[in-house]
């Protein structure tokens, strides 16, 4: 779909920090491109989505995204209700990866996602098993971000430009099923007193490491 100008509502107190108000000029000043959601033309868009989707439809939003999606997948495993998730998936859709995925439990807190995962495609897994049949018939290579003994620096590594990066829960980390599993297992240097930082922090310090190798 091609970039469509839009121009800004003036701003009010409400919106100014949360979106754009109705399409100035009412109905007759509509644009005609099929992309467009006639209620946010009407009403506002209030969503916290870049300009260049401000009164698009959510569907039109997601068919957009599938075209220029990247090649990397993210994956989480979800055995203790992790809070993190969602703040993963928030990241993910920022950096445009493919898909998430849940490993265990399906539940997970959306909170985190400030809605981001009806733009995101998101798959469950049972465990860890079912997921890495997952990766191999889809020829994926499984990269585990862990500071386990082994790893070696994201910062000096070569990402697959087609892969999963395979995050644990906060604190205990990838489970043994997952590290074995994994072709590679790697860590983000650190330089404090912290044994680890934030597991949605490094999901997207890692993310953007992959973005820095294989899109600059």
């Amino acid at each position: 779909m091609p970039h469509h100008e839009t121009p800004d509502a003036t701003p009010t107190p409400e919106l100014s920090t949360h979106g754009v108000g109705p399409w100035p000029g009412g109905e007759a000043a509509w644009p005609a491109e099929p992309w467009f959601d006639r209620e946010l033309l009407a009403h506002g868009d209030t969503r916290n989505v870049i300009d260049r989707y401000r009164y698009w439809s959510m569907e039109a939003i997601v068919a957009d995204l599938d075209e220029h999606r990247h090649p990397f997948h993210v994956a989480i495993e979800n055995w203790q209700h992790d809070m993190n998730i969602g703040s993963i998936v928030r990241s993910a859709n920022a950096f445009a990866a493919d898909t998430v995925h849940i490993i265990g439990r399906r539940r997970w807190n959306k909170r985190g996602a400030m809605v981001t995962d009806r733009y995101q495609h998101v798959l469950h897994h049972p465990d860890v098993e079912t997921f890495v049949a997952w990766t191999r018939d889809q020829g994926l290579p499984v990269v585990a971000v862990d500071n386990v003994e082994g790893s070696v620096p994201v910062e000096t590594f070569d990402l697959p430009e087609r892969c999963v990066l395979l995050f644990g829960q906060e604190g205990p980390g990838l489970s043994p099923e997952a590290l074995a599993a994994s072709e590679a297992v790697v860590e983000i240097v650190q330089y404090g007193s912290t044994r680890s930082i934030n597991a949605s922090a490094a999901a997207a310090v890692v993310m953007h490491a992959w973005v820095m190798q294989h899109r600059y």
